[in-house]
């Protein structure tokens, strides 16, 4: 099938304008269901930190904020919380003796996995509740995934 191009270089057209409008409803519906999501699992924070830990790996606190779009000093609490509850560990940093690192732990991936696995049939209730199909999801898996592939902080 050939490329359609989604926004032409000429002046705009309806179709222009159309694309425009459903590309800002796709941001608006995703922020939607994240925040559905957080409220229906009472999901903490923290999942957040986890989540990032998980896609990009052991970071200092100031890149974990910056990844998380938070201040430091907000960033440190919660690693402080993580820390003692186990699901993280912070470590010295062997580039920086300043700085230390913060890992995702066993029981922090395994804490992780439930989550995922809580939010996966939330989701699935709710998708055949709504007489969705697999080929839906899958097309809308296809979008999110694009948009945000190479984006580890996504």
């Amino acid at each position: 099938m050939p490329s359609q191009q989604l926004l032409p270089s000429e002046a705009p057209t309806a179709s222009a304008a159309k694309t425009l409008d459903l590309s800002s409803d796709l941001v608006v519906y995703a922020a939607r269901l994240m925040r559905l999501v957080r409220r229906a699992l009472d999901l903490p924070a923290s999942v957040r930190v986890l989540t990032i830990l998980d896609a990009i790996g052991p970071l200092g606190i100031t890149d974990l904020a910056r990844a998380d779009g938070c201040s430091q000093p907000t960033m440190s609490a919660q690693i402080a919380q993580l820390v003692e509850t186990g699901l993280v560990s912070k470590e010295p940093n062997p580039s920086d003796a300043r700085a230390s690192l913060v890992t995702l732990t066993d029981a922090g991936r395994a804490d992780l996995a439930d989550v995922r696995e809580r939010i996966s049939h939330l989701i699935a209730e709710r998708l055949e509740s709504r007489h969705r199909t697999q080929a839906d999801l899958e097309g809308a898996v296809a979008v999110l995934r694009d948009l945000v592939e190479g984006d580890p902080t996504a």
